[in-house]
């Protein structure tokens, strides 16, 4: 008997499909929450266990095929390619602070800034950055090196510095006409990209204005005051492999692109001023070798959450939230329920709203929501699950680059909870077309 067959007529076997991720989330962020210790349970062994489960409750199908089905969903075109970027990413960053670009780049910074304007000034830049090129990735990829040495020269935490990278990139990446979530949205729900656009900033405008008033809050009364030390012409040449990261970012070049140039001009503002070609190649071997546990945690929750597509999950999911009698409001929840959830089981914003895009247009049609306000709760809800997970590329990419907990970063995470809360208020107070037009003829 195929057990995937029988995951529509039976809620427990939906459930059971479901089990693994659950098992996850119960291991890591709950065992984590319950001790107060992020560190307590390392994710790797949460993820070990969660994907074990997931290959022995997969009935229907011999050892070997199940072995196959979590592989070739580990194995994915688009996990491979982030896999690629963790290396890059890895080696990129233990060169540039090996060769001392990172601590020119903070010396600079310090001139500019303020010590109590850095955090929010980190927000307003990954924020302008991912609207720039489109990216969370990309943006996660040029910020985290150098705010990880702003919060250790500040001595202010670490994880509150990369959240307000990881806020601003997803707030960016939420709103950019060139984003893969903004074409997916639009595309799914038949609209344009500028009325989506508007649509969005409505809701993630007044989130965006509450996380940096906290932000600047929080950097104001917080950190010590940072000595920023003379500045040398050496370090314009240290700076300028940054400088050309954050350039081409900026510009939307391709991040692969955008990591091996970082590497070859490192190398060139390195080797002829000191630096010995064999400490070079220890550097960037250093930087792969740091990226191997996150590599190891992309590639067995990619295969878990896989294997949970395969067994009916999302399928069960889909059908138990739409399922339900929904109003105008109850129907635009229904939405973000289904997306978020979705994406919490996929990792990725842009396959959770591909995925449950032609399900919210039936339901957009059936209770009259306009395909902006539609497209623009596909993209926010996904973009509220993804940054809230500890497995999703983004957080995983910066909190490795770091050296510290997946789940580090939650507690300094304000963006996401406050688009929460602006996604609420927008369906709450949302109405009809026709209601609206009905009362402003009286």
């Amino acid at each position: 008997m195929r057990f995937d067959r029988y995951i529509s007529s039976s809620p427990i076997c939906g459930l059971i499909a479901l089990s693994p991720a659950i098992i996850f989330l119960l291991l890591y962020l709950g065992s984590s929450l319950l001790l107060g210790d992020f560190y307590a349970i390392p994710i790797t062994v949460a993820l070990i266990a969660a994907s074990v489960w997931s290959i022995l409750i997969f009935r229907g199908r011999s050892l070997g095929e199940r072995i196959k089905v979590f592989s070739e969903a580990a194995g994915r075109e688009n996990i491979l390619y982030m896999v690629w970027i963790f290396i890059l990413a890895g080696a990129f960053a233990s060169l540039a602070k090996g060769m001392g670009a990172v601590d020119a780049t903070v010396r600079l910074t310090m001139h500019i800034f303020p010590a109590g304007f850095i955090l929010p000034a980190i927000f307003i830049a990954a924020c302008l950055i991912s609207m720039s090129i489109g990216t969370s990735v990309g943006t996660v990829v040029a910020l985290t090196p150098l705010v990880v040495q702003f919060a250790e020269s500040s001595g202010s935490e670490v994880p509150l510095y990369l959240a307000a990278v990881l806020s601003g990139a997803f707030f960016g990446d939420n709103l950019s006409f060139i984003s893969d979530t903004t074409i997916a949205a639009t595309r799914s729900q038949g609209c344009a990209m500028s009325d989506k656009f508007k649509a969005n900033l409505r809701i993630a405008l007044p989130a965006a204005l509450i996380t940096l008033a906290i932000y600047t809050f929080i950097g104001l009364g917080g950190g010590q005051p940072v000595e920023a030390g003379e500045l040398s012409w050496a370090d314009v040449r240290l700076i300028a492999p940054y400088a050309l990261v954050i350039g081409m970012a900026a510009a939307g070049v391709n991040v692969v692109i955008v990591l091996v140039s970082g590497i070859m001009l490192a190398l060139l503002c390195a080797l002829p001023f000191g630096m010995v070609p064999l400490e070079a190649v220890s550097l960037l071997g250093a930087g792969v070798a740091g990226m191997s546990e996150l590599i190891v945690i992309t590639l067995l929750a990619a295969g878990m959450l896989g294997m949970v597509k395969a067994a009916g999950g999302i399928d069960f999911l889909l059908r138990a939230i739409s399922s339900r009698g929904l109003g105008y409001r109850g129907a635009q929840a229904a939405m973000c329920l289904i997306t978020g959830a979705v994406n919490m089981c996929t990792a990725n914003n842009t396959v959770a709203i591909l995925t449950t895009g032609s399900l919210c247009r039936s339901l957009a049609a059936r209770y009259g929501i306009s395909p902006k306000r539609a497209a623009s709760l596909l993209d926010t809800s996904s973009c509220i699950m993804q940054c809230l997970i500890p497995f999703g590329a983004q957080t995983l990419l910066a909190t490795g680059m770091a050296g510290i907990s997946p789940a580090a970063p939650w507690p300094w995470l304000f963006y996401p909870w406050a688009l929460c809360l602006c996604v609420a208020g927008a369906i709450a107070i949302g109405r009809p077309k026709h209601i609206v037009a009905a009362v402003s003829d009286k």
